[in-house]
């Protein structure tokens, strides 16, 4: 599993590819129709794609002529609950963080007799 961990961190780490993945989670949509925003060649964009195809974050149909990418969120759902542990490790030494400081807060307001400084 965490190879294709990898394989899909490596391919959200591009810009490119995060917008080609908003993209699609609108619709599928053509090379060329992909390509459109960007100040690159079709070709480029398709290097692209490939990369988000190997990750298993696209796939490719055929519609007639039309070759249509689509997203596959499988990928992306595996991401998510690998760092909804970390989330919840975090949150969990926020809320102790908090609590300490909710006690030296209490502490502090007893020794200066309950007054603000």
């Amino acid at each position: 599993m965490l190879t294709d961990l990898d394989a899909t961190f490596a391919a959200l780490a591009d810009p490119t590819r995060r917008a080609i993945l908003a993209r699609l989670a609108t619709g599928e949509a053509t090379v060329t129709e992909l390509a459109a925003p960007f100040a690159m060649s079709q070709p480029a964009v398709s290097k692209h794609l490939r990369v988000l195809e190997r990750a298993g974050l696209v796939s490719r149909g055929r519609d007639a002529q039309r070759r249509p990418c689509r997203l596959e969120a499988a990928p992306l759902r595996e991401a998510t609950a690998w760092l909804a542990a970390y989330r919840d490790h975090w949150a969990e030494r926020y809320q102790r963080l908090d609590a300490l400081l909710a006690e030296l807060r209490a502490a502090g307001e007893g020794q200066h007799g309950g007054t603000a400084r």
